[in-house]
């Protein structure tokens, strides 16, 4: 038994050495392959390990993640141990056991770098699931090929494409689409394929850097739980997008945004860039934009496209179209507005009852509810809320007493503020002034006014009026009352008015007023431009004791009655124009708070408010003063005054009878900080300035004088809204150089020469004494040859100038002649030259080199000019020249050949040229990669068909942008 037991053990021990030495054979038979696979394996491990860590960041990285990252490392040195044994060991082929044994183990090592990289894969798998989209898309409305909206995208990506701009600002106010703007940004199929990354935030007004932080972690699908420095997260932030080429999207921007804090954001990125949107002018200077793209209301045709797409087919119908397009004239271009009332009409499909009712509606939504309105006025009324103060909210709604759209004179706006009390901080008028201003520009940056066409004037737009009704209705002390001026003819109901403290009935029909009316806490009435008002009963006034503003100016009076002097607290008075006034009943004495008054162009006599002794500010026409008094005081009385205006008409009469009088008398006052007069000539002038104490007082008189024949137009050509303190002179009809003209140049910011005689350029008064100079305007000034001779001054001429205007100077040859000095012309940003017909060159002598900041450039009627920039005067000009010049008109040239020699000039910011009846103009300076920014070529049919290309793609470029007619 044992034997057998012995033989059997004996049997299994050498089954079991045959099949080990089987294997053994076989892993040496396979030695190589195991080899070859191991190898292989590896290099799939490393690419999966490197992939991960190439697509997921180190802060992305889970535990379990960066656990299998170090085994990794760990096998791979495992790895390479086998690699080097099985190098040596192979060079000794007759140690076959050693050999058998590498390669099991290579074969081992490789399942479980197999098995390794699978978990590696699952674990990266569920991870990039984690990853944050490289677009998130946002459901939006989808913008209409060659609408407005889709040409402000444009431009963007074309700032995008810009190697030169890494931050760009979307600017315009609330409702105007800026936000849809930015969703198509991100939606777009072009930034998709520009950027590795697009981030979108909406920043909320009440957002701290950490909040904005989070924003972008969270976007980022980052973990930013447990951290609370800045710093931290920044670098986090910063980590994840390194080596990328990102986007980030900002919407509405409230304050200045540090990037380079919140998330290390800086311009050395030159990959990354930021779009911003704001409707705070001081958020893109304070975050140093490289590109600013303004966002205006759609004009009446795209404002009609956007609401016709929303409604729908009902808006096909013929009795519905005239309908629907009233309604898209109360929605002021605003596509938020539109949005919201399309949406309304759409519900009323072809039912013209009902659209003609909506129509209504939409008209009065200051006072009826309307679908979807409460909503817009919320979103708007955030603008409001956002103002810094008191005195800037009241300041505006203020603004909601004068019909929309309609033009408001800035200073007479000021001077209601400081009447009922709203400017603060200010000892007088000129210090009121510049704070009405500082509100002012306020008010625009964040548009809830804007900009008007006409000088030193602005607008509320409608929407924003009802804004600020609705907003007025609410407040206790700030109730105001307007009817829409073209429906009126009879006073308001009684309880409309007994509740009002502001009433505003100008621009109506009018013809009488109640013979009494209740209102005790009325402080502002306006009832100017009442064309048919004739006469204002005798106890209209009597419970007015707290009104401070009353204009009647315009209206057909021509009696004030004897309640006038119930008005105790009045500050300011306007019944300028009323042309039939010739009768106050009332004693003014009692007006003790009254500070402005203006009867010009009226038929009172100044003499009958000569007990207003206290009076602040003056406007008065010749027709006021007493032409037969040459010994009583008329102007001087007033001795605290410290704004005058006399208006001297065209006809003149009996002006120069007293002229001199007055002008003795306004050199006497010695509080003036304003004056407006027309001097006939030079002498009288003189007289002022000799005798005046207050012009010897540096910077303390704002001046406007006309020394001539006096014309208002040309005043409008000289003021302006940005520079209220500009000093203006206008010479007319002149001879010569007078010294004094001289020195009142060394202290006047826009200067005009009109049909002046005796010399042949600006430099012959003295061109080193105009370095204060902004504007300057030449008209009909038939000797001047030259505008500036450069051998007259040794240092740089005109250096603030800004604006130059020259029209009718027939024997005009050039804008510069002689040696150009540095710094000259620095800042001159707009050109108009006018019928100029010798005129032959406009860019001499290099002065084109000195043209910086020149953005307009309009050339008219000027029958000599064959090139704009001449090549034999700038025969070195740079391709930068003109790097600011965003628009070129170019008007009835006959004889102009060219531009520009070539198109070797960038035009870097060159948006818009226009072209007319210059028929010989055969080429345009453009190719395929110059003037990048341009919008559109106005022109004619004819002309654009006879234009000679160098290349067909540079033409189809260029087609696109054509408004041909």
């Amino acid at each position: 038994m044992a034997a057998e037991a012995f033989a059997a053990a004996a049997g299994i021990e050498v089954y079991r050495d045959g099949k080990s030495l089987v294997k053994r054979i076989a892993y040496l038979k396979d030695l190589k392959r195991n080899y070859e696979k191991l190898m292989q394996e590896a290099r799939e491990l490393k690419a999966t390990k490197d992939a991960i860590c190439t697509e997921i960041s180190r802060s992305r990285l889970t535990q379990d993640m960066k656990v299998w990252i170090a085994k990794t490392g760990m096998i791979e040195e495992e790895v390479t141990v086998l690699e080097t044994k099985y190098n040596n060991e192979k060079k000794r082929r007759w140690r076959l056991d050693c050999l058998a044994n590498i390669s099991r183990d290579m074969t081992e090592k490789g399942n479980q770098v197999r098995n390794h990289r699978e978990e590696g894969k699952l674990q990266q798998a569920t991870m990039v699931m984690e990853l944050p989209e490289l677009v998130r898309k946002i459901h939006t409305l989808k913008l209409q090929e060659n609408s407005y909206l889709h040409e402000v995208v444009r431009r963007v990506l074309g700032c995008l494409d810009d190697e030169t701009i890494r931050r760009i600002a979307i600017c315009g106010r609330v409702g105007t689409g800026k936000t849809t703007i930015m969703e198509n940004l991100n939606n777009h199929e072009k930034v998709a394929k520009m950027f590795d990354m697009v981030i979108w935030v909406s920043v909320s007004k009440e957002g701290s850097e950490r909040k904005l932080q989070d924003a972008i972690l969270q976007r980022l699908k980052l973990d930013g739980l447990g951290i609370t420095d800045i710093e931290e997260a920044a670098l986090i932030i910063s980590e994840e997008l390194k080596e990328k080429r990102y986007l980030i999207l900002l919407d509405e921007v409230w304050d200045m945004i540090n990037l380079n804090r919140i998330m290390g954001f800086n311009d050395n990125q030159k990959d990354s860039k930021v779009v911003l949107a704001t409707r705070y002018n001081d958020v893109w200077y304070d975050m140093e934009v490289g590109e600013i793209v303004d966002v205006e209301p759609l004009s009446p045709t795209d404002a009609w496209k956007m609401f016709k797409e929303k409604v729908g087919h009902p808006i096909s119908n013929p009795l519905i179209e005239p309908i629907a397009r009233c309604v898209v004239e109360e929605c002021h271009g605003l596509p938020l507005l539109i949005d919201r009332v399309a949406r309304t009409f759409r519900k009323k499909d072809k039912n013209v009852s009902l659209w003609e009712d909506g129509l209504k509606r939409l008209q009065r939504w200051d006072s009826i509810k309307i679908e979807g309105m409460d909503e817009v006025l919320e979103r708007l009324e955030i603008c409001y809320e956002d103002l810094k103060d008191g005195e800037q909210k009241v300041c505006f709604l203020y603004g909601a007493l004068y019909p929309e759209e309609s033009e408001i004179y800035v200073d007479y706006l000021f001077e209601c503020w400081r009447a009922e009390g709203f400017i603060n901080h200010a000892n007088n008028f000129k210090q009121a002034r510049n704070r009405g201003h500082t509100v002012l520009n306020e008010l625009i940056k964040v548009s809830l006014l804007e900009r008007s066409n006409k000088s030193k004037c602005v607008k509320m737009n409608k929407v924003l009026r009802k804004m600020a009704l609705r907003i007025s209705s609410r407040s206790a002390n700030s109730k105001i009352l307007v009817k829409p001026h073209e429906e009126l003819e009879d006073f308001p109901r009684k309880e409309e008015w007994e509740l009002a403290n502001r009433i505003s009935l100008m621009d109506s029909r009018l013809s009488t007023l109640p013979e009494t009316v209740d209102c005790h806490n009325l402080l502002t009435l306006l009832l100017q431009r009442n064309k048919y008002l004739t006469s204002i009963p005798e106890l209209f006034f009597t419970s007015m004791c707290r009104l401070q503003v009353l204009d009647l100016h315009g209206t057909k009076i021509s009696a004030l009655p004897l309640s006038l002097s119930n008005l105790i607290s009045l500050k300011a008075l306007y019944l300028n124009s009323c042309l039939d006034l010739i009768e106050i009943q009332a004693s003014v004495e009692v007006l003790k708070h009254l500070e402005v008054l203006d009867i010009r162009k009226t038929k009172l006599n100044l003499l009958r408010f000569g007990s207003l002794i206290w009076l602040k500010c003056l406007r008065i026409s010749v027709c006021n003063l007493e032409m037969g008094n040459h010994t009583e005081a008329q102007v001087s009385r007033f001795d605290t005054l410290e704004e005058l205006s006399i208006d001297v008409g065209s006809s003149n009469e009996g002006w120069d009878k007293i002229v001199e009088m007055v002008v003795k008398e306004a050199a006497m006052l010695k509080k003036l900080t304003s004056l407006q007069f027309c001097f006939p000539n030079v002498d009288h002038l003189d007289l002022f300035v000799k005798h005046s104490p207050v012009w010897e007082k540096d910077s303390c008189l704002t001046f406007q004088f006309s020394v001539g024949f006096h014309d208002s137009a040309f005043a409008q050509i000289l003021e302006s809204i940005d520079n209220p303190t500009h000093n203006i002179l206008k010479l007319v009809n002149g001879q010569g150089v007078d010294p004094v003209v001289v020195k009142v140049l060394m202290k006047t910011n826009a200067f005009g020469l009109i049909g002046h005689k005796g010399v042949s350029s600006l430099s012959d008064f003295g061109i080193e004494k105009m370095n204060k100079m902004f504007n300057c305007f030449i008209d009909r000034c038939h000797e001047i040859k030259t505008i500036i001779d450069g051998d007259a001054t040794s240092e740089a001429a005109l250096k603030w100038l800004e604006n130059l205007y020259i029209k009718d100077v027939p024997k005009l040859e050039s804008i510069w002649e002689g040696p150009v000095r540095a710094g000259s012309l620095a800042q001159l940003a707009s050109i108009t030259l006018c019928k100029c017909p010798e005129l032959k060159k406009i860019f001499s002598h290099g002065v084109i080199q000195q043209l910086l900041q020149l953005k307009h450039l309009r050339v008219e009627e000027c029958y000599q000019i064959k090139e704009i920039i001449m090549e034999s005067e700038n025969p070195q000009l740079v391709p930068q020249a003109l790097p600011k010049l965003k628009t070129l008109i170019l008007l009835n040239l006959p004889r102009l050949t060219r531009i520009w020699a070539n198109d070797s000039l960038e035009w870097p910011s060159l948006q818009g040229i226009e072209i007319s009846m210059c028929d010989m103009l055969k080429s345009l300076p453009f190719n395929q990669v110059n003037a990048t920014k341009l919008q559109s070529i106005k022109g004619q049919q004819s002309w654009w068909g006879n234009l000679v290309w160098e290349d067909d793609s540079t033409k189809q470029r260029l087609q696109s942008l054509c408004i041909l007619d």
